[in-house]
């Protein structure tokens, strides 16, 4: 199923069986599961109150091929702010949980412009990321991504960025903010260029801040992902990371905290 027709379903159930074509390891890949709960979450909330900020925590893994109930909630809706909390459930157990706040506009005497995109070689002189089987999870079946910045995982090069461009195989009808998070979490942990050998990593916290009034996307536009490491240690990496337009223009921002298992 390409991701348009996950949104459909998600949109018209609240429970769905996710394929393994979009699967990481043993479970389905982190950027589709918060973006379709964050499009079930948004469909409760007033309109002209765009997502400004949304928190993920990833319990455990959503399996593919079995039954995810996908359970969202509005914990207060104020004046201009609304916020919704999301689940999703499999086997009677909480496998995510989202905090998602929701703001309309406000007229405001503060006006900072973003800080200048960073300079990345074109979209054609980078070198793509293919699905190899065995070796590279099955979702990139799905998404496009093109190395720009920093060294490939488990080269044991190292380095604090990672990064390039991304935009999905198959073109959507139209661009949404759940597009933008499903393409935001599929680049690797930015540790990983520091392994030499493969290791299971997992992302244990996700933050996305998506600005408003957002630039224009279309259909099959490419997104310029950067991501530096703060600090890594004892299991654990921080990191934090933008995404822009080709127009340099700033589309979001993005905190992580991943676990290393080895």
């Amino acid at each position: 199923m390409t991701f348009d027709e996950l949104l459909q379903a998600v949109h018209e159930n609240q429970d769905l069986v996710l394929p393994s074509d979009w699967s990481q390891g043993r479970a389905t890949f982190g950027g589709l599961t918060a973006a379709l709960m964050f499009a079930r979450m948004e469909k409760l909330v007033a309109e002209g109150r765009a997502m400004r900020s949304l928190q993920v925590s990833f319990v455990g893994p959503v399996e593919p091929g079995i039954p995810a109930s996908f359970e969202a909630e509005i914990l207060r809706e104020g004046k201009a702010v609304s916020q919704v909390q999301g689940r999703i459930v499999q086997n009677g157990e909480t496998r995510l949980v989202c905090l998602g706040s929701f703001g309309g506009d406000r007229e405001s005497a503060v006006q900072v412009e973003a800080l200048p995109a960073p300079e990345a070689m074109p979209v054609s002189d980078c070198p793509g990321l293919d699905y190899i089987e065995g070796v590279t999870p099955e979702f990139i079946k799905q998404i496009e991504m093109r190395w720009a910045f920093g060294n490939l995982p488990f080269s044991g090069k190292g380095g604090r960025e990672l990064g390039g461009w991304m935009q999905f195989r198959k073109a959507p009808d139209r661009f949404s903010d759940a597009h933008i998070i499903a393409l935001v979490d599929a680049w690797p942990p930015a540790l990983l260029p520091y392994l030499k050998q493969r290791v299971r990593t997992s992302s244990l916290s996700w933050a996305l801040d998506i600005v408003h009034p957002r630039p224009v996307i279309e259909p099959g536009d490419w997104l310029l992902y950067k991501v530096s490491i703060d600090q890594a240690g004892a299991g654990y990496g921080h990191t934090q990371a933008g995404i822009w337009t080709a127009k340099g223009e700033l589309v979001a921002l993005s905190r992580q905290t991943v676990t290393v298992f080895g």
